[in-house]
């Protein structure tokens, strides 16, 4: 990063609130009736910080439920006033955020379709200088790190520090259980560059029906997330859209009270050296593994070296077809995860082509 950037954490925006953060609230705002009823029982809970509703859709193909539009942002007046509720959602465009921003509404995001358009987010961040208003900026809809990273700086060059991300999953093309694939390791990966950047998980998305979504938001937790934004209907049976992944206000309240909440460090003593020395040995144990690696890579070249003086293509089916089926036979023998195995064996595979293709083309 050309710059150090930072974050205000989440008891700026929400001071009495305390983490993990829950955002709840129908998928789309329907009628004024509907998200007074839905807000009532989340008020009832007395555990819900933001409450969210869609006011514009963005829908995959016509004719679909695209959302009540400005008359939507005077229902959420009205819930605001009623229930006390801050209220956030999605803008897509300039004209949404001077809306939003017209009507009073306490935090903005920015979904997945359109964190993937520079442009479209530089509009909203165009008209958000000089605001001060939170900003949560979701994945976008392929894994793609540097385009989350870049909806975040436009962002913040807007001069916006009340930032968070929302991790909601990314379209798969294949069989998968989930509606979008959560691929864990990318917002770790975001952690990671921004350790100050309040992160928040939409388990409704990444589940896309309601079953799953007690698994994923737990597993969101475990990995240290800073919130959870759930989908949220008085009757999802005859929500506008998308019914299946939507609970009810006692559902999220079930739901809730099963999950664990975990800390970052413990506060025992002899845990916490237990854990340091648990931590010693996979330091250890990883110092020998990087100089198994360094072994490999020499034979590796010389491999290299050999085919380039005989005249041997780099990449040779059978062979690696033969690692795969025999690590994954090695794998399951000890109890190792064979599809973790097969991974390893592909960054391996990966590099040993590119220290070959260096070695053939010097």
């Amino acid at each position: 990063m050309e710059k150090r950037m930072h974050f205000e954490p989440l008891s700026n925006w929400l001071p009495a609130v305390a983490e993990p953060l829950l955002i709840a609230g129908p998928c789309g705002a329907e009628s004024l009736d509907q998200l007074r009823t839905t807000a009532q029982g989340l008020k009832d809970l007395n555990k819900v910080s933001l409450f969210r509703a869609g006011v514009w859709k963005p829908r995959t193909r016509p004719n679909a439920f695209e959302g009540r539009g400005e008359e939507a942002l005077k229902w959420l007046q009205e819930i605001q006033k009623e229930f006390g509720f801050k209220i956030t959602l999605e803008v897509a465009n300039a004209q949404h955020t001077e809306l939003a921003l017209k009507y009073g509404m306490d935090v903005l995001w920015i979904g997945a379709r359109t964190t993937a358009n520079p442009f479209s987010v530089q509009e909203i961040a165009d008209v958000l200088k000089g605001v001060d208003i939170p900003v949560m900026v979701k994945n976008p809809i392929h894994a793609d790190l540097q385009l989350w990273v870049g909806g975040i700086e436009r962002i913040y060059n807007a001069g916006i520090t009340k930032i968070a991300a929302i991790h909601r999953g990314f379209h798969f093309y294949g069989k998968t259980k989930y509606r979008n694939k959560p691929l864990w390791q990318l917002p770790i990966e975001l952690r990671t560059l921004f350790p100050d950047l309040p992160i928040i998980c939409d388990p409704s998305h990444i589940s896309g029906n309601r079953e799953l979504i007690p698994s994923v938001a737990q597993k969101a937790l475990d990995l240290g997330m800073n919130g959870l934004m759930i989908e949220s209907h008085s009757n999802p049976a005859v929500a506008l859209s998308d019914a299946e992944q939507q609970l009810t206000p006692q559902q999220l309240n079930e739901l809730i009270a099963k999950l664990v909440i975990r800390t970052q460090s413990s506060v025992d003593m002899l845990s916490s050296n237990k854990l340091d020395e648990l931590r010693k040995i996979i330091d250890e144990i990883d110092d020998e593994l990087i100089n198994v690696l360094k072994k490999r890579q020499q034979i590796i070249e010389e491999i290299g070296v050999y085919k380039k003086d005989h005249n041997i293509t780099i990449f040779q089916l059978d062979r690696w077809q033969e690692i795969l089926r025999t690590r994954g036979q090695w794998a399951d023998k000890i109890g190792l995860s064979r599809q973790h195995i097969e991974k390893i064996c592909q960054l391996l595979h990966e590099e040993s082509i590119r220290v070959q293709n260096d070695l053939m083309n010097n």
